[in-house]
């Protein structure tokens, strides 16, 4: 038999295989009834203050959770109490918690996280309320204000209009506007209720589960096109150097960064070749490194190098950085077209690793780097002359690869560190991509899984063979 809405209806609790006996009316008057007769319910009364986690559940909004039933709030102020909901049961046979709120108000508090579906009656009336589609022709009420209510209220709650037996086309509207469905007012069947709530529940967690795979594809392939304005194609044709390059970005599944690289042969014969970090990692930072490489292999073109190139940089950053406090770190190497000599400017960047034939690896001494491009306005980037030799590989570098742990404590691994890694692996005959490899991996091994900054690293050969082409 159905009986008339109870203020809030819970599952009985049971200790021992037996439920507590229920009083057959709620004697406390909730905070929002003024003096109205009590309403007979089938159920332990809840209070109207509740509050989370007092129906016991543990599963969120969208599940029922383990071992616990649905909570459903029907919302509607009829103030002869004509609606009645019959007796629910859910799919496992457990009664279906029922909260009743006669206003949008009393809604909102009483919407807690154990709440899995609301019951809207259609006929609440919302004070104020107007249509915004009626124009120039006078704002008319809203037969939907309440609705979207709920819906702004509670975007992640499935919702169930109640609409009377002659307004099907209201009913239909309704889920158009962002209902799970509609049911009419006079035809509440206890079978019928029971399966419209879980179908609900159910579609609101599908549609939930599809719109976040639909954003993550999107968000993936908006990522995947900054990251191959990251991750650019070296324009080496004609230059006898061998160039290979790894790119890690920091935290887990992430996939870009805000460090930055390339690498061009201009008319001349030169090889120009740069790396960079922007501080912070994330699409902004990446697309300001994209900014900053886009620009570097521009003025290289343009015939620019060492200060005049950083101080244009600074300039583009300045610009084009969403804050003043973001800079960028700098490394640029200029070699020769005989590919023996070189200049360095370093922007308070590390300085790159080199190993030459017959000699340890070692960093290219530079002690007059100047400032990160961002921090001084008018900063100055000297450009130092090294000596490079007949045979030698040079490998340039951010600075996620020296500031990853060293097992649990707070040791760093440092330029010293990483120079003596790379000395063990060349001596175990890694070059190239091998190298590169083997050197992001053990960086990440010894910090003991995925490092929080990004990494990129990249490396320039000149070998015997290559030298004669």
């Amino acid at each position: 038999m159905p009986v008339p809405i109870p203020r809030q209806r819970a599952i009985p609790a049971a200790e021992g295989g037996q439920a507590h006996a229920a009083p057959p009316y709620d004697t406390a008057a909730p905070a929002h009834d003024t003096g109205a007769p009590a309403r007979p319910t089938t159920g332990t009364t809840e209070g109207t203050g509740a509050t989370r986690g007092d129906s016991g559940t543990t599963g969120g909004t969208n599940g029922s959770g383990n071992g616990a039933g649905l909570t459903l709030l029907v919302i509607e102020d009829d103030p002869a109490g004509s609606l009645t909901v019959p007796e629910l049961l859910d799919s496992a046979g457990k009664p279906i918690r029922i909260r009743t709120a006669r206003n949008l108000t009393e809604a909102e508090r009483l919407l807690t996280d154990d709440v899995h579906c609301i019951l809207l009656d259609l006929a609440l009336t919302v004070p104020g309320s107007a249509d915004p589609a009626e124009g120039a022709g006078g704002p008319g009420p809203d037969e939907l204000a309440a609705l979207r209510h709920v819906l702004r209220l509670a975007p992640r709650h499935a919702v169930l209009a109640l609409t009377a037996n002659d307004d099907s086309e209201r009913g239909a509207e309704a889920v158009r506007v962002g209902a799970q469905d509609y049911l009419f007012r006079d035809e509440l069947d206890g079978r019928l209720l029971s399966r419209a709530i879980r179908y609900a529940v159910e579609r609101k967690r599908a549609d939930a589960a599809q719109r976040q795979l639909t954003e993550s594809v999107l968000r993936a392939q908006e990522n995947a096109r900054l990251e191959r304005g990251l991750l650019p194609t070296p324009l080496l044709e004609g230059s006898p150097l061998r160039f290979a390059a790894r790119y890690r970005p920091g935290r887990s599944r992430a996939l870009l960064g805000g460090d930055f690289y390339d690498t061009v042969r201009t008319p001349d014969g030169s090889v120009h070749v740069m790396i960079g970090d922007v501080c912070g990692h994330g699409p902004d930072e990446a697309a300001l490194g994209v900014e900053l490489r886009i620009a570097w292999r521009a003025l290289t073109f343009a015939g620019l190098c060492g200060d005049e190139l950083l101080s244009t940089l600074q300039k583009v950053l300045e610009h084009e950085r969403p804050d003043d406090e973001i800079f960028a770190t700098l490394c640029t190497v200029d070699i020769a077209p005989d590919g023996r000599r070189a200049g360095l400017c370093l922007a308070g960047h590390p300085s790159p690793l080199i190993s030459r034939e017959g000699r340890l690896a070692e960093l290219l001494p530079y002690e007059d780097g100047g400032p990160a491009l961002g921090i001084l306005p008018r900063a100055r980037w000297p450009r130092c002359q090294v000596e490079l030799g007949g045979t030698w590989s040079l490998m340039l570098y951010t600075d996620g690869l020296i500031e990853g742990r060293v097992g649990r404590g707070n040791q760093r691994l440092g330029q010293d560190g990483m120079v003596d890694m790379v000395r063990r692996q060349i001596a175990a005959g890694l070059q190239g991509d091998e190298l590169l490899e083997a050197a992001v991996n053990e960086v990440r091994d010894l910090n003991g899984g995925d490092l929080t900054d990004d990494v990129a690293v990249l490396l320039l050969d000149r070998t015997p063979g290559g030298a004669e082409r």
